[in-house]
């Protein structure tokens, strides 16, 4: 069974102790790529570190999280430009907007996001988005931006179905996590209809644990017990949800 992590940052110090050994973990269960979204510069070097180490495997991306954007965002920007004029990486992300932890800087939030998905349009690379209590204002900035050039995923998807649709008619995929897991989880009824090309498979490690490992540290790994429900709610053998949701992985990021 072929997976493919979308979305983790197993780069973190939380995997200091063992990472290898959860990175092996993950190859035995058949994770065979891993993509890394960058959050601000305080990760840059241990991100790009990993893909390093792992080059066939390990995939770097690079943006600015929106709850990292404070006064000197435009600063920060400037350094990202850097480096995604100096070589080449597999998105731009995580970005977006998050009205959950702080408001205080959604204007700047809006700006910034709007700047890195320009970005992703001029390199041809998808744009990863981060939106928490936003989903309608992220939806709507990307309509502003596509021209048929702009690919991306909404990371960590747990909208209703008339939202997915709205982001899948817009040409982007939606980031399936350990959410989907959950009891009573209101995705599950979302994506019996969704367009079954536009979904991608996500850990977000190593948070947002899926069931039954809820309450403990998340990691790719852990993409089996997502698939499997995900096969259950298309009602399907997990074998070929699992081939479907790679081959639009590699379809979004290229490989």
């Amino acid at each position: 069974m072929q997976l493919i992590d979308t979305h983790t940052h197993i780069y973190l110090s939380d995997f200091d102790d063992d990472r290898r050994e959860m990175i092996r973990r993950a190859m035995e269960l058949g994770v065979e790529r891993f993509y890394l979204p960058n959050i601000d510069d305080s990760s840059v070097e241990a991100m790009l570190q990993l893909e390093t180490e792992y080059p066939d495997s390990c995939f770097a991306m690079m943006g600015l999280h929106p709850c990292s954007v404070k006064e000197n965002w435009k600063e920060a920007l400037s350094q990202f430009e850097t480096w995604l004029n100096q070589r080449s990486f597999a998105g731009v992300g995580e970005v977006g907007l998050d009205y959950y932890w702080d408001k205080t800087f959604i204007k700047e939030q809006k700006e910034a996001f709007s700047v890195q998905i320009g970005w992703a349009r001029s390199l041809q690379i998808p744009v990863v988005i981060h939106s928490r209590d936003a989903l309608g204002d992220c939806i709507d900035i990307i309509r502003q931006f596509q021209d048929g050039k702009l690919k991306g995923v909404f990371h960590c998807y747990s909208g209703s179905a008339e939202d997915a649709k709205r982001i899948t008619d817009l040409g982007f995929y939606l980031g399936i996590g350990g959410v989907l897991t959950y009891k009573n989880c209101g995705l599950r009824q979302s994506l019996r209809t969704v367009a079954r090309d536009m979904v991608v498979l996500e850990t977000d490690a190593p948070y947002l644990t899926p069931v039954p490992y809820r309450g403990k540290r998340n990691e790719p790994a852990y993409l089996k017990e997502i698939v499997e429900v995900l096969a259950d709610v298309w009602e399907e053998n997990v074998e070929i949800t699992a081939s479907r949701t790679s081959s639009n992985a590699l379809k979004l990021f290229g490989g």
